[in-house]
């Protein structure tokens, strides 16, 4: 019995030792097998049949290996477009994207690197200088076509082809970030908004500059001073109300308009008014409204070259109205009377009277350019007196401004007028009959008639006064029908 339970023992012990080599042996090949797995390419994933088979098998064999990775290499080239020549070379400043960790959950088919190359909208690579690319729906939609749908591990920039060139040249250059909307030619569309802007604002300017006439910034400037002058009372008012600042930069520029512009007058004879000293104006009165003394102020005004203003001589009625009488004193009238004349005369003033009055002004058409009486002849002896020169005035164009074909003397006996017009016009067109026609106007001034040298004492002698009164009344009509004569149309 001793011998047999001897002889069992080393048999079990055998068994055992047989057993714990054979683990031993599969350990170590399991070992080996994963050794084998980690030194594989790292970019290829196994699955799980291939995973399966090397758990059975002791140490892969080189065939298979290197058939895994032939695999891995015919999927980059089909999901990878081939690029020739300079473009396939990569951009300094870009990384091309690792790929993902292999994972024996995902087949090696279904993995595709994470460098893509955007091809153009025509399907050929990137040109050569960098450049944005204008891409329509159309051709988005058909790169859409071509390119296979990628899986990307992670949300990473897509990169831009470049050319040789202009990767050396500039380091400091920048792909695009994936998102970020880039507006093409934006740049250029400013460039040439702001160059229509300047050449806009330029030619506004010189039409600006041609419809103010020469030297405008000037009259900007004075323009400008006089609003100082007048916010700090820095201006003159004479004894009859003349405010010659203001006269100068608010009314004249307007009545300027309508000498020029409108009536485009005519003015000879500015050499026979003195340049400096008393002188006393005697001119014809035309044109139903008195607008005609207005007008041969100003063209004694800019055509004199001392810049004389003329002082002018009005009816009781021009200072009655509410806003006209406060502008006829502003401008230089004054009261039609012998004491006004003669204080204004006696300081060096150029005084201007129309004796005719309102039966020159509102005498019908059919008379026009006929005088009407010059009453008794009170401003030759205010001449006289005053010892200044008497300077007939000839206004040939001033009977066609209103033609007044009719006279409503009952409504002029309510609004206490002397008349009330009737033109072609008014009141048939309201308003718009207000608009004076634009006739030529000539204005002439004839030559001076002495008075200095009958004394002050001749004032007194009526049959002298009235064949001073006479001489001048005749020396108009006389112009007047010359300068008729001459004269073209109407209007031209």
């Amino acid at each position: 019995m001793a011998d047999s339970t001897r002889a069992t023992r080393p048999r079990t012990t055998a068994k055992k030792t047989t057993s714990t080599k054979t683990a031993a042996k599969k350990t170590t090949a399991k070992k080996t097998t994963a050794t084998a797995a980690k030194k594989a390419p790292a970019k290829k994933a196994t699955t799980t049949k291939p995973a399966a088979q090397s758990t059975k098998s002791p140490r892969p064999s080189a065939v298979a290996a290197a058939a895994d990775r032939a695999g891995g290499e015919r999927a980059r080239r089909r999901s990878t477009p081939l690029l020739t020549g300079p473009s396939a070379q990569a951009p300094t400043g870009t990384t091309p994207a690792r790929p993902a960790k292999p994972s024996s959950r995902t087949s090696s088919a279904s993995r595709k690197p994470t460098l893509t190359v955007v091809p153009g909208p025509d399907g050929a690579p990137p040109a050569a200088k960098r450049t944005t690319a204008r891409t329509t729906s159309t051709a988005s939609k058909a790169s859409a076509r071509r390119r296979p749908p990628t899986r990307r591990a992670s949300p990473t920039p897509r990169p831009v082809a470049v050319a040789p060139e202009s990767a050396t040249s500039s380091s400091s250059t920048s792909t695009p970030e994936s998102g970020q909307a880039l507006v093409p030619g934006l740049a250029e569309l400013l460039s040439v908004l702001l160059s229509a802007g300047q050449m806009t604002s330029r030619t506004l300017g010189h039409a600006a500059g041609a419809a103010a006439g020469e030297g405008w910034e000037r009259r900007f400037s004075e323009t400008l001073q006089f609003l100082q002058r007048r916010v700090k009372g820095d201006y003159a008012v004479d004894d009859f109300g003349f405010d010659e600042d203001f006269t100068i930069h608010t009314v004249f520029p307007v009545l300027r308009l309508l000498k020029d512009k409108w009536f485009r007058i005519e003015v000879r004879g500015i050499e026979n008014i003195p340049a400096e000293g008393g002188a006393l104006l005697v001119s014809n009165h035309s044109g139903t409204v008195a607008i005609d003394s207005i007008m041969t102020q100003m063209a004694i005004h800019d055509a004199h070259p001392q810049r004389r203003f003329l002082r002018m001589l009005g009816a009781d009625l021009v200072f009655q109205l509410p806003v006209v009488g406060d502008m006829a004193r502003k401008t230089g009238a004054t009261l039609a009377s012998a004491a006004d004349a003669d204080r204004l005369m006696r300081g060096g003033d150029l005084v201007g009277v129309w004796p005719e009055g309102f039966k020159g002004v509102g005498k019908p058409f059919r008379e026009r350019y006929k005088l009407q009486r010059f009453g008794r002849g009170g401003f030759v002896s205010s001449a006289i007196k005053a010892e200044v020169p008497i300077i007939p005035c000839s206004v040939v164009g001033a009977e066609e401004v209103y033609p007044m074909i009719g006279n409503m003397k009952t409504v002029a006996r309510l609004l206490g007028a002397p008349y009330a017009p009737i033109t072609p016009f008014f009141p048939l067109l309201g308003p718009l009959g207000l608009i004076p026609l634009p006739s030529k106007w000539i204005i002439e001034f004839g030559e001076p008639i002495d008075t200095a040298s009958l004394g002050p004492a001749a004032a007194d002698d009526p049959m002298l006064v009235f064949e001073i009164t006479d001489q001048v009344r005749e020396t108009i009509q006389q112009t007047l029908y010359s300068v008729l004569v001459t004269r073209r149309s109407v209007f031209f």
